[in-house]
This record gives structure tokens, C-alpha cells and sequence, in this order.
């Protein structure tokens, strides 16, 4: 199970923990993920998704059909 963002694609950024003497290791910043029923009613269902806080707050306000068609545009 991937930690990704079904809705925005959204997934871990890496990056550095960086000591006083400058001393770096590796990190993973990893995004707010949450489990989320909605529900369809042009289907008259429910979907669960795994969307980030931020996704899932845009979602209240564009809907789910209008996030998707979105989503397809960017990966085209």
C-alpha cells in the first residue's frame, strides 16, 4: 500500500536532518494522509479514498467527479 494521494497524487518528499556539527542524514517528510468514505450520489454509494487533509478539504468544495476530471488532465 503506497502512502500516495489518490485525489492529487501527492506522495513522501525526502530531504536532510541536519546536525550543529553539519553532520546530515537521510529523512522522510510524509504526507497527511487520511481515510475518507464519500459518498456518490450520482452512483448512490460509497467510495472510500486515501486522500491528503489538504485534497480532502478541496474535495468539500469542488466535488469528487470534478477533482477526477482534474487529475486526468494533469496526467495527459
Amino acid at each position: 500500500m503506497s502512502r500516495r494521494c489518490e485525489l492529487t497524487g501527492v506522495g513522501p518528499m525526502t530531504g536532510n536532518n541536519v546536525s550543529h556539527a553539519h553532520n546530515k542524514t537521510r529523512r522522510r517528510c510524509l504526507p497527511n494522509l487520511q481515510k475518507k468514505r464519500i459518498w456518490l450520489p450520482e452512483e448512490k454509494k460509497f467510495i472510500t479514498v486515501k486522500a491528503t487533509a489538504k485534497a480532502l478539504k478541496t474535495l468539500d468544495k469542488k466535488g469528487y467527479h470534478a477533482m477526477m476530471k482534474e487529475l486526468a488532465q494533469k496526467t495527459k
